[in-house]
């Protein structure tokens, strides 16, 4: 069983935002595959279903972003899932809007949802998604930049990630990470 987790924050307020791309994945998932996550456990939205001919569970922690990791090792702990079986997916700066990266593995990278997995999990060999967001111009703000509101323009870029992440999570489940490293970390 694979437990795929999205990072982001709950509240409307933070709907559409560039630290929701983790939650914006799950939507696009559970939308592929006709799944409601609407049920209440773990600190989070979740829902168990059949995705590519086995058992998954879809997660949106509802702890924001800086304790994801709270409700991932609850979530995981109940179920019996061992780390390697756990894919999370989150907003990275360091990537263009539009692109992903796969990992089997790697330190939070400066992203404190991540560093909350990890630290909660006690492993980093945890598979993750990272959806590009680009950075802020001349280093305004990152805070604001994150959790405020994307510019129309950008938000069909923002949306391409999305998709890829979508596309690269099916692919990890149906062929392994391996083949879904080398098909999408271009």
């Amino acid at each position: 069983m694979y437990l795929i987790a999205g990072l982001g924050n709950p509240e409307n307020e933070y709907s559409g935002t560039r630290h929701n791309m983790g939650f914006d994945t799950i939507n696009r998932i559970s939308e592929e595959y006709k799944i409601k996550v609407e049920k209440k456990k773990f600190s989070a939205l979740y829902e168990k279903a059949n995705i590519e001919g086995e058992e998954r569970i879809l997660l949106k922690p509802q702890t924001y972003m800086n304790l994801s990791g709270n409700s991932i090792r609850e979530c995981a702990n109940f179920y019996k899932i061992k780390p390697e079986n756990i894919i999370i997916i989150y907003d990275d700066k360091d990537l263009e809007p539009g692109k992903i990266r796969i990992r089997k593995k790697g330190s939070a990278g400066g992203h404190n949802g991540v560093k909350s997995v990890i630290e909660n999990l006690g492993t980093q060999e945890i598979s993750r998604i990272r959806v590009g967001i680009g950075k802020p111009q001349q280093n305004s703000d990152m805070i604001n930049y994150v959790i405020g509101k994307v510019p129309k323009e950008e938000q069909e870029k923002l949306q391409q990630g999305v998709e890829k992440a979508k596309e690269a999570t099916i692919e990890i489940l149906k062929n392994g990470i391996d083949k879904a490293m080398n098909k999408f970390n271009k």
